[in-house]
Order: C-alpha cells, then sequence, then structure tokens
C-alpha cells in the first residue's frame, strides 16, 4: 500500500507546511480519520488561513488559469511554466496554487500508484506528469511512452512511485479496467481517465455515449471501497479511497483537423452532445458523481488556436497545468479530509 513504507520518523522530517499537507493528503489521511491530531502537532503547520477559509470554493477556481502566448512561442518547448499562471484575481489569489517543483511533487506522489488510462490526450498527460518528475532524464520515456496504441509503465526508483498508462480509447475499456481493480481488490492512489475522441470519430453517437458513461459511473461507485469489520474481531478494517480524476476532451478546432472525416464529425455540435452526456451520466463531482473533471476544454480554448497545429492535440503547456491542477486539486482535498 502507497505511503506505508516511510515511517513516522521520516514524516517528522518534512517541516515545511507545504510537505507535511502533500504526504498525508495522499497517504495518511485516506487510512486514518485521526491523524488530524498529528498535523496539528508542533511538528507541523496547516496551509495559511485564506487558503483553509477558501478551500471549498477553490475547487471551482482551480481552471482560472491564463496562457502567454509570446512566452509559449519562445520557449521551443523547454520551459511552458513560464508560459502560464493562475489568474491574478482576489479570490484566486486567496486559493494559493501552487505550480509544485519537481521536489515537491515527487514529496506528494512518493510510493504512490498513478494510473492514467484513456486516448492521445491521456498520453500526453503522462508526459507531462513524467516530465515534472523527471526533470532533466525525461527524454528517457519519450521512445516507448508514443508507440502507438499501446501501454506503458515506468516505476521511479527515486520517489518509488509506480505509473501505468493503459492505452483505453473507448469509455467500455475504462470500465473493464476499473471492473480488473475491483476483481483484484487492488486500487490505484491516484486514478486518471478519460475517453470520447475515439468515440466521436468512429462511432458518432452521443446517446450510446451516454450510456457507456452511465455504466462506467456504475462500476467507479462499486470500486469506491469501504471501511469493513472482521467477521472474527470486529475490528474495522482501514481501507483507502482512490483520488479520481476525469480527462476532459479539448476544444476541436474543426478547420485544422487533418482529415474530411474528422471535420465532419467532430464538430462543436457533436462535441456539445458528447460533454452534455458527460454531465448526464452524474460521472463528474460537479454534477453528483465521484470524479473531478480536468477541463482541457477551457485550458485548451484559453490557449486557442495557436497552441495546436491539429486542431486537436495541443501545446504542452495545456496538459502541464492540467497536471498542476489535478496536484493543487489533491492538496485541497486533503484539507477537506482533516
Amino acid at each position: 500500500m502507497a505511503g506505508w513504507h516511510l515511517s513516522r520518523n521520516k514524516m517528522l522530517f518534512f517541516s515545511c507546511a507545504l510537505f507535511i499537507t502533500l504526504f498525508v493528503g495522499v497517504h495518511l489521511v485516506p487510512y486514518f480519520p485521526s491523524v488530524t491530531s498529528f498535523i496539528s502537532s508542533p511538528s507541523g503547520s496547516l496551509p495559511s488561513a485564506s487558503f483553509i477559509v477558501n478551500r471549498d470554493s477553490c475547487f471551482t477556481l482551480l481552471h482560472n488559469i491564463a496562457f502567454d502566448l509570446h512566452k509559449l512561442n519562445n520557449s521551443n518547448g523547454s520551459d511552458s511554466k513560464s508560459g502560464w499562471k493562475w489568474a491574478e484575481a482576489e479570490n484566486v489569489v486567496n486559493c494559493d496554487f501552487q505550480k509544485l517543483t519537481k521536489n515537491d511533487a515527487s514529496v506528494l506522489l512518493n510510493g504512490s500508484w498513478v494510473v492514467v488510462a484513456g486516448d492521445s490526450q491521456a498520453r500526453l498527460m503522462v508526459v507531462s506528469l513524467l516530465e515534472l518528475l523527471l526533470g532533466e532524464n525525461k527524454e528517457i520515456i519519450r521512445g516507448n511512452l508514443f508507440q502507438r496504441h499501446s501501454d506503458y509503465n515506468i516505476f521511479v526508483d527515486e520517489i518509488g512511485m509506480k505509473l501505468d498508462f493503459m492505452w483505453a480509447p473507448y469509455v467500455s475499456n475504462l470500465t473493464d479496467l476499473v471492473l480488473g481493480f475491483k476483481e483484484k481488490m487492488s486500487y490505484p492512489d491516484v486514478f486518471v481517465m478519460g475517453a470520447g475522441l475515439w468515440d466521436m470519430l468512429h462511432v458518432n453517437n452521443a446517446s450510446d455515449y451516454g450510456v457507456s458513461l452511465k455504466s462506467l459511473k456504475d462500476s467507479v461507485v462499486l470500486l469506491l471501497p469501504v471501511s469493513s469489520a472482521n467477521d472474527d474481531s470486529n475490528v474495522v478494517v482501514p481501507v483507502r479511497l482512490p483520488n479520481l480524476f476525469w480527462l476532459g476532451m479539448p476544444k476541436l478546432i474543426s478547420s485544422m483537423l487533418n482529415t474530411d472525416e474528422k471535420k465532419e464529425k467532430m464538430s462543436d455540435v457533436m462535441w456539445q452532445a458528447y460533454n452534455n452526456e458527460l454531465y448526464r451520466s452524474k460521472l463528474l463531482q460537479q454534477s453528483g458523481g465521484p470524479l473531478f473533471l480536468l477541463d482541457v476544454h477551457s485550458l485548451s480554448s484559453s490557449c486557442g488556436a495557436r497552441c495546436t497545429a491539429d486542431g486537436m492535440h495541443y501545446h504542452g503547456a495545456v496538459y502541464e497545468a492540467a497536471v498542476h491542477i489535478m496536484l493543487n486539486g489533491l492538496l485541497i482535498e486533503s484539507n477537506q479530509k482533516l
């Protein structure tokens, strides 16, 4: 189980409030509700009062991101962090969102099992996450990760993190994956999933897509573990709750899509129909479901047409921003559990 290998003494080493919050939020809070008393001890401190006060509303502000196209165009893909930032509006500033460093992200995901499943958008999400965690060593993953329509896995020895990318372009693939976790009773700590582009192109039926999403939602609800008592000792067995995210579809720019079939089938009207089904399925937290939306459509719209060469896949800064939204979402969630 992720996080158990880290001792209490090692936890005490991280006196910085960010490190304490990161580690406890992902690894210990789901197991030990009483961990609050440890966090309030002299060895650690909570984030700023403004962050705590506004944490409920901060979820809704995570996607308030602006892109600097001048900086992005001049970065040559080497430093996209300088090309985006959270809005400077007061309510957003009070949330204290942070672009996590390699060290911060490593503490957050230390000992974790991360699964990202979906299509090419999910693959680009993995690229950005690994670029953050591996730094200068990121090139070692590109050759294998970009093999066409294939799975990919890596174990980051430095932090004991396992990351699996699952090629799952249809919602039914995601449902099968979820049911597989349930059958094995083995759950990732962080699970990011998303599908829709392939369905839109090859099936092009929003109603059927909605049926598949509802089936996925039902399977995810079954995936969520609950505490249970041991029949012999009546001792409650602690279980953990996976951190679940839905990777939304990007803004599709029909005029830039590279085939006539894509231009015909992947229109704004069809994208909206698919998105409507996503909300009707109640899969998302934003509509009462279990998964938090990483809104790539909002991010890609903010970045604009100059951030894409094919009307579908965007500049790395878009997916990098999605990674940092996810990480900050974990921070907010950890405070809500305290």
